[in-house]
């Protein structure tokens, strides 16, 4: 599926009738959820409670049908995925589903709005009072059947509001082959570095923008709770974190893009993040670098083109040697790999990178692929 994103061009009006419309998701949604802890409610009747919720608050029934249908399947997403969770036997937390209090959008499916013929504008045709509003962006959604539009979510983002159009359609990608293959390390000092020895700067979008980040927070601090002035300083806090993630977000994307369409198969570590960031003395840089977010982007650009992209169990790739395999143990400071044994003298992360591609070879055609091989 893709998604076609535009920022929405409307009046205070109909900025009031999507928060309120975004609220009634989130009550619903709530709701459902609830039912599910009291009475172990199924799917189904997730969904069966949707028309008893509209007939019983009138706020309820201004919201498309088909839409809290889709507000039922997010509160159904999240207690699957605590069954998962607690299936695969997950340690640490499963992820007990919550009651939402900051949702941000609502999804509409096949019904309760009309897209106009020139794709330029939308309308929401249901009782939320939300209306016709202008789309803002290149993209051309005209050029698709209606019937191909499967979801249309609104979304309220820090710095104006955003419609996404979900279309089912297939996307083909021709990978021309290279004959290269790669292994990579990624790191704090380079955003990562491959087997060839070369190394993509780390852009550090969080530590440029730190200095402005906490200027405007400290003048947030000092403006006074439930002013107006107070809900500008927040505005504008919100809109400088927002412009960091979206560089964040666009850089890892393009970047893995590059790095799938001039290789044949990739290489990288299976790193646990998520205890990575524990390290109160990295956790920040690491944040900041989004090494969840690029290999995530690999991953998708991999399967897309159809080339075999592996991780690797991340054990000893700093540590052994690339050339000789034996065991050189440095700590996190050093940054050269020099082995006594056979003499060869490298980078660190070069010669992680290196170890990381030989194990990734030995397991081509096992369990550590996550894209077919292409023939």
């Amino acid at each position: 599926m893709l998604i076609y994103e535009y920022k929405l061009d409307g009046n205070k009006t109909q900025y009031v009738a999507i928060d309120e419309a975004i609220r009634v998701v989130q009550f619903i949604r709530n709701k459902c959820l609830r039912l599910w802890m009291d009475d172990h409610a199924s799917k189904n009747d997730l969904q069966k409670y949707c028309a008893v919720l509209a007939k019983e608050f009138p706020f309820a029934n201004t919201l498309n049908s088909q839409a809290r249908q889709a507000s039922a399947d997010r509160a159904w997403n999240a207690i699957q995925r605590f069954y998962d969770n607690c299936k695969a036997k997950k340690p640490g937390k499963k992820g007990y589903p919550r009651f939402q209090h900051d949702n941000r959008s609502v999804e509409y499916k096949q019904t309760g709005w009309k897209l106009e013929p020139d794709g330029r504008h939308i309308t929401f045709t249901d009782g939320c009072g939300i209306g016709r509003l202008r789309l803002v962006g290149t993209r051309d959604i005209e050029t698709f059947p209606v019937k191909q539009i499967k979801r249309v979510r609104l979304i309220r983002c820090a710095d104006g509001y955003y419609v996404q159009f979900g279309v089912q359609t297939d996307r083909v990608i021709e990978h021309e082959m290279t004959g290269a293959i790669v292994g990579i390390d990624v790191g704090l000092k380079a955003y990562y570095t491959d087997s060839d020895s070369n190394t993509v700067e780390n852009p550090r979008h969080y530590r440029k923008a730190e200095a402005r980040l906490k200027r405007l927070q400290r003048r947030l601090s000092r403006k006074k709770k439930g002013s107006k002035n107070r809900l500008k300083a927040r505005q504008q806090v919100a809109r400088a974190h927002l412009k960091v993630q979206r560089q964040r977000e666009d850089f890892a994307r393009k970047e893995a893009n590059t790095l799938v369409t001039s290789h044949d198969l990739i290489a990288y570590e299976d790193l646990k993040i998520a205890n990575m960031v524990r390290n109160r003395h990295l956790a920040k840089s690491i944040s900041d670098a989004g090494w969840g977010q690029f290999l995530s982007w690999v991953n998708y650009y991999g399967a897309l083109h159809a080339i075999p992209v592996i991780k690797v169990a991340p054990h000893f790739t700093s540590q052994n040697c690339s050339g000789c395999g034996t065991l050189v143990k440095k700590s996190l400071s050093v940054r050269t790999h020099i082995c006594p044994t056979c003499g060869l003298v490298m980078d660190r992360d070069h010669n992680a990178a290196r170890n990381i591609l030989n194990k990734a070879l030995s397991t081509v055609g096992q369990t550590g692929t996550d894209a077919p091989q292409s023939a």
